[in-house]
C-alpha cells in the first residue's frame, strides 16, 4: 500500500513527521508538503506561476517541499509517484471542525486525492495553553488508521484527536454557526487594519464533531465532495421547466414524451 503525506502547516511540522511514522507501519510513505505554511487555504490551487519542489531532509523520509498549496502538493505527489493509495494530510496544529471545514488546508488535501480518484484522511488535533505533544497521538493515529484503512471505508474522512482521547465517536459536521469574524485593530502608525479571527462556539449540538472532541472523544466524520441540498432539490424537482431548446422537461430532466 502507498500512503502520501501531507499538510498545510509545512514540510517542517512536527506533526506530519508523527503521522508518516505510524502510517509506515501500514505500507509504503512519501511526504510531500508545502514549504511554508498554508493554512486555512482551502481548496485554493496554484494557476499563475509554476510550481517546483525540493528533495528535504527529514528522518529517514522521502520528503519533497512544494512552493505551493496543499493542493498543489497532492496534485504533484500523485503525479509523480504512481500507485498511490491514501493520501494522509496532517497532524494539524489546531481543531478542523464544523464550518471550519470550508477552509481548511488540511481537509483540502484529503479532498484533493478524492478529486483524484484516491482516498483521503485528514487528522488534527485541538490547542490548548501549550503546544500539542504529538508524540503522544501515536497510539490514537494507529487506532484510528487500523479502523479506517479498509476497502470498506469511506473515501472521504475527517479526524480531530483531543489529548487524553478516551476512545472514537463517528460524529456529523457541525454547522449550527460560523465561526469566523472580523476585528478591527491599528498598526504602530495608528492605521486601521482587520483580522479575520476565530470566535469559540457554545454548546454543541450533541452527535456533532465539536460535541464529541468537547467530551474528550476522537471525532470521525465521514464526508462528500457532492454539495447537492438533497431536501432543496426534492422540492423544486417536481416542478417542470424547460431546457435551453425550450423542450419541456419533466422532475427527471428528461423531455415530456409527445402525446
Amino acid at each position: 500500500m502507498r500512503m502520501l503525506i501531507s499538510n498545510d502547516d509545512g514540510i517542517y511540522s512536527p506533526g506530519i513527521a508523527v503521522l508518516a511514522d505510524v502510517a509506515r507501519h501500514y505500507g509504503e510513505v512519501r511526504i510531500v508538503a508545502p514549504d511554508v505554511e498554508q493554512s486555512s487555504m482551502g481548496q485554493a490551487i496554484t494557476s499563475n506561476r509554476p510550481l517546483t519542489y525540493r528533495r528535504t531532509p527529514l528522518k529517514d523520509f522521502e520528503a519533497y517541499r512544494v512552493n505551493g498549496t496543499p493542493s498543489d502538493c497532492v496534485a504533484l505527489g500523485v503525479h509523480l509517484w504512481e500507485n498511490v493509495d491514501w493520501v494522509l494530510s496532517g497532524i494539524n496544529l489546531g481543531p478542523n471542525l464544523g464550518t471550519g471545514l470550508w477552509h481548511s488546508g488540511t481537509l483540502a488535501a484529503a479532498k484533493q486525492a478524492v478529486l483524484l480518484g484516491l482516498r483521503g484522511i485528514a487528522f488534527s488535533t485541538p490547542t490548548r495553553d501549550d503546544d500539542p505533544k504529538f508524540e503522544e497521538l501515536r497510539p490514537h493515529v494507529d487506532k484510528v488508521l487500523r479502523l479506517l484503512m479498509q476497502e470498506s471505508s469511506p473515501r472521504l474522512l475527517n479526524v480531530n484527536i483531543p489529548p487524553d482521547a478516551q476512545g472514537i465517536r463517528w460524529a456529523r459536521q457541525s454547522v449550527r454557526q460560523y465561526d469566523g469574524k472580523m476585528v478591527l485593530d491599528k498598526d504602530p502608525m495608528g492605521r486601521e487594519h482587520y483580522w479575520f479571527t476565530v470566535v469559540p462556539i457554545q454548546e454543541p449540538e450533541a452527535g456533532t464533531d465539536r460535541w464529541a472532541i468537547d467530551n474528550g472523544w476522537i471525532s470521525i466524520t465521514p464526508l462528500r465532495l457532492d454539495l447537492t441540498d438533497d431536501q432543496e432539490l426534492e422540492k423544486l424537482a417536481p416542478v417542470a421547466f424547460a431546457n435551453r431548446n425550450g423542450t419541456r422537461l419533466g422532475k427527471t430532466g428528461i423531455a415530456d414524451q409527445a402525446r
